[in-house]
This record gives structure tokens, sequence and C-alpha cells, in this order.
């Protein structure tokens, strides 16, 4: 039997799942309506400088919702994993 590939557009999702990005947002209130609205739909770390990790697709899903937040850039290797094994992620 021939092993079951996935499609190249199937594999780009779960990269975009999967990758995660750093972001900040402008104020604290602007904070806690985007964890709100968060919560439940995406996984995602935050660290104690106030930086979040997200994966790449809770950013579409946050500029849907009109919440404004800034792109830091992609999480260190490092930051990925603990967000993935849940221990403190270095700042």
């Amino acid at each position: 039997m021939a092993p079951v590939h996935d499609p190249p557009d199937r594999i780009a999702g779960w990269k975009a799942h999967l990758e995660m990005i750093t972001i900040t947002f402008p104020d604290r209130e602007t904070e806690r309506r985007a964890l709100a609205f968060l919560l439940g739909r995406f996984s995602g770390r935050v660290l104690r400088s106030g930086e979040h990790l997200v994966p790449e697709a809770a950013l579409e899903a946050l500029a849907d919702q009109g919440i404004p937040f800034a792109v830091r850039g992609k999480a260190t290797y490092e930051q990925q994993m603990a967000a993935l094994r849940g221990a403190a992620a270095p700042t």
C-alpha cells in the first residue's frame, strides 16, 4: 500500500496553526479584550515581557474582530517549544 500524503494546501494550513508569532497590544484593555476572544479558539502564551505568542492563524481572527495589535515577529524556537510544553518561555 502506498503512503498517504497530505496535499500541499493542507500542510500549509497546519503550518499556520503551528507557527507562533509574537505580538503586543496597545493597552491593557485591548489585551483583555483580545484574550477573551482568543481563549478557547487558539492556543497561546503570555510572556513576562507582556508579549503574546499566538498561532499565525490568530492574527487574521484578531483583525476580523477589529482588535489592534502589533506584530513583533516570529517566536523563537525556544519560545515555541516552551509554549507547546506549557513551560515558562524565555523572554
